[in-house]
């Protein structure tokens, strides 16, 4: 099927790919749009990956403070370049991340960081929730998972649902702006602050 000139460009300014790789995934798509970008961060995801290694030391602290200052979020989000550090895009995702934590009060920034011993007991209150809903034995296990990726969506960063989109997580929206820029872009730390509660 022929591709317009009209479609490419709007791919093009919605994924901030190349052209000629426009062309390529809505050819692969069959013009569907929506497919093309699947396809083409299923492509930029793999560049992604190739670029993880790369040292990411410039960024931004991007700060957020909310409700009359009841809510006060500091995150820093790395890139490798001073250039990147400054564009626009990348601010507006630090900005975002920042939002995000004050919205959401996260615990941590990735499942990996989550200690075993807080695993082990929340898979322990998991499975008496599930024994107590008579759940038969033999499923138990699948189940328990199932929960404790929920558990990961409401306390770690990276898994949880993006505000903005829902049907995007922060690791899918990290892997769209580092496709859209070209650099390693890493969320490194984050803290929150509400006034009268302990840290």
């Amino acid at each position: 099927m022929a591709i317009t000139v009209e479609e490419i460009k709007g791919l093009r300014e919605k994924t901030g790919c190349g052209m000629m790789d426009c062309k390529a995934a809505l050819k692969d798509a069959q013009g569907d749009a929506e497919k093309a970008i699947e396809l083409l961060r299923k492509k930029g995801l793999a560049a992604v990956a190739k670029r993880a290694g790369r040292t990411a030391a410039q960024g931004v602290i991007e700060s957020y403070v909310h409700l009359g200052g009841k809510i006060g979020v500091l995150v820093e989000v790395n890139c490798e370049t001073d250039f990147v550090a400054k564009n626009i895009e990348f601010q507006a995702f630090a900005k975002d991340i920042s939002l995000q934590v004050a919205a959401t009060n996260p615990q941590y920034l990735m499942r990996e960081d989550v200690p075993a011993d807080i695993i082990s007991h929340e898979k322990e209150i998991l499975k008496g929730q599930a024994q107590n809903e008579g759940k038969p034995e033999n499923v138990l296990e699948k189940i328990i998972e199932g929960r404790l990726e929920k558990f990961y969506e409401e306390t770690c960063l990276l898994d949880q649902p993006f505000i903005k989109d829902p049907k995007k997580n922060i690791k899918d929206l990290l892997a769209d702006i580092a496709v859209k820029i070209g650099e390693n872009i890493v969320i490194r730390r984050f803290i929150r602050f509400q006034l009268g509660e302990k840290s």
